[in-house]
């Protein structure tokens, strides 16, 4: 079996990675329910996909990405319109699956894979209700010690079977440990100096969930990354809201139209359950974390392990 996909992937190496882009669609395809029903306490499994007029959704009109294109961003059963935001998470997760697919061995890519979707989740979850659920925080935290111990390759440990599973296992637990301890001590500095919350909860046990798949290295990176992606992207949206005049607000979505399981899937009128964000008074951080961890895990941790590596070497080296 390994042999035939061995000859597969070296001779046709388009196969798998075509493959690897169509379940991360059908993938986005799921995150998009999961996105919409885990904030309102909803199961993701039942009931089957629904338009927001309550008609159930016909599996032609599931097909990712397409389905939208196809009906022209409108509902076929009552014509109602639905955000370009949910085809865009399909298309995002399909580019991301298939990015890991390449850089990585097959198995450290099914298990980034894994990494991928949660971050997705916790993203548009973030941004929709300011909140990042612990079932991608803790729930992500332990899978990832978990997966560490069974597979050491996903922290690149090589040797003995027992002792590289015990190495990857104990890497996967200091970065987590790093990751949220770092968080949470520089939540109570910002508390001190600013005598006002400077990050959520949630925040640091999103990166100990970080730390525990990517290691102590991961977790730094998204810290520091995310504070430099949050201000290279918080700033010119500030600035253009004061020049624009936006009112103060913004709105973080969540209708029965993200309910879909896809393209058509319940992406019905938006707004209806909108809840107000005052615009530049809280600011979710959860993105921009996960968009440093994306950075990281998609080919910048060598740069940032090697920096790591020499910085500790002049240190410490006698």
């Amino acid at each position: 079996m390994f042999e035939t996909f061995e000859f597969i992937n070296e001779d046709f190496p388009w196969f798998f990675a075509t493959l690897a882009a169509i379940f991360g669609a059908l993938t986005g395809s799921f995150l998009n329910v999961c996105i919409y029903r885990i904030p309102a306490g909803r199961s993701i499994i039942f009931p089957g996909s629904t338009c927001a007029c309550g008609r159930p959704i016909p599996f032609y009109h599931n097909i990712p990405i397409f389905t939208w294109l196809i009906l022209r961003g409108k509902a076929s059963c009552c014509g109602a319109p639905f955000s370009i935001r949910y085809p865009a998470i399909e298309l995002l997760t399909a580019v991301l699956f298939l990015w890991v697919w390449l850089i990585y061995s097959p198995l450290v890519a099914l298990l980034g894979m894994f990494f991928v979707s949660f971050l997705i989740c916790a993203t548009f979850i973030d941004l929709d209700h300011m909140i990042i659920p612990d079932r991608f925080s803790i729930g992500g935290m332990v899978i990832s010690v978990i997966l560490s111990f069974i597979f050491p390759a996903l922290h690149g440990v090589d040797g003995l079977p027992i002792v590289s599973n015990i190495q990857s296992g104990v890497s996967s637990i200091v970065g987590a440990l790093v990751g949220a301890g770092l968080v949470y001590w520089i939540a109570v500095l910002g508390e001190i100096v600013f005598r006002k919350p400077a990050m959520g909860e949630g925040d640091v046990k999103f990166v100990g969930f970080v730390g525990a798949f990517c290691g102590w290295q991961g977790a730094v990176f998204s810290m520091f990354g995310g504070a430099l992606v949050g201000s290279v992207i918080l700033l010119p949206c500030l600035l253009l809201g004061r020049l624009f005049g936006a009112g103060g607000k913004a709105r973080a979505s969540g209708t029965e139209a993200a309910e879909a399981a896809s393209a058509e899937g319940a992406r019905g009128a938006e707004g209806d359950e909108a809840e107000e964000v005052q615009f530049g008074a809280q600011v979710p951080f959860g993105p921009m974390l996960a968009a440093a961890a994306l950075i990281y895990f998609l080919g910048f941790d060598a740069y940032v392990d090697a920096y790591f590596a020499e910085f500790a070497s002049y240190f410490f080296m006698p």
